[in-house]
């Protein structure tokens, strides 16, 4: 006789790994709303309401970072796009894939300072990359890539680009070794080309790993982009490539003056905008299965 298991029960199984998360995680969060709403001098502050929201809205600063993580999600289609074409050839085992395949994730392993720095040392104005141009005649191509503030913003794209690129490749490599080979057969006898099966048969059974990919893509693109403008350019020149996670960080450890309350408002206007972005794609995907 099978015995029936109320619904709270496995609630209480996992109370041991959510009573302290709730409490770490938790109570972090109601301090940082709290903070938000104070002048801090020390562990508190006096109440200030709405002060430090307001200050930050005016800030120029923070709209420059602001502005620039918006800019930042003009990788996401791109990042999307490239991951699905490497992640399809090398589903077709060109040869020497394995090779490929190693090299193509290699980045993603690698430390964000380290590739910072190298890629800091590589785009400057003498660095290799330059050289490298000037040796085979580019010499127009030869440009302050981080030194001014047209380009630099475009350069620690790049960076980014080269670095996460591993990890949607990955995933999309994972998703097509998981499907029946028959499918494309059946294509290919059915006369589909390369980009016909691309485009009618792999993104379509791709759809789910697709949309996971770019919601954990904008919410790094918010919220996980620090440690590139930190150690590629420290949000230079000027405030080019500065972002909200760094405004924070400045605001909070390199003032002079640290004004946590500040840094914790921003934070919560961080939180906010990620909540809500994850929020609509869920509902957008959501909608979408109800059409489909």
């Amino acid at each position: 006789m099978k015995l029936k298991t109320r619904k709270i029960t496995p609630y209480i199984y996992m109370l041991p790994a959510i009573v302290p998360l709730a409490l770490i995680y938790g109570y972090s969060l109601v301090k940082v709303f709290d903070f938000s709403t104070r002048r801090i001098r020390g562990i508190t502050g006096i109440f200030i309401g709405l002060n430090n929201y307001k200050f930050i809205t005016q800030d120029p600063s923070f709209r420059k970072a602001v502005l620039n993580n918006v800019n930042l999600f003009v990788l996401i289609p791109v990042m999307v796009f490239l991951a699905i074409i490497f992640s399809y050839l090398l589903f077709e085992h060109l040869k020497g894939w394995k090779i490929y395949r190693g090299s193509l994730f290699m980045p993603y392993i690698l430390p964000i300072p380290v590739v910072g720095i190298i890629f800091g040392y590589m785009f400057t104005l003498h660095g290799v990359v330059n050289s490298f141009f000037k040796m085979i005649g580019l010499d127009f191509l030869a440009i302050d890539w981080l030194g001014s503030p047209k380009y630099a913003l475009w350069t620690l794209m790049i960076i980014i680009l080269w670095k996460e690129l591993g990890f949607g490749i990955i995933i999309f490599l994972a998703r097509l070794m998981s499907l029946d080979n028959e499918i494309f057969e059946s294509a290919e006898i059915d006369g589909a080309g390369w980009w016909q099966k691309l485009f009618y048969i792999t993104i379509p059974q791709m759809k789910t790993v697709i949309e996971f990919f770019s919601i954990i893509t904008i919410i790094n693109m918010l919220s996980w982009v620090f440690a590139y403008s930190y150690t590629v350019t420290l949000g230079g020149p000027g405030n080019a490539t500065l972002v909200m996670e760094l405004f924070i960080f400045n605001k909070l450890a390199r003032s002079q003056t640290p004004r946590a309350g500040i840094a914790s408002a921003a934070s919560v206007l961080l939180f906010l905008g990620t909540t809500v972005l994850i929020f609509l794609m869920f509902r957008i995907r959501k909608q979408i299965e109800k059409e489909a």
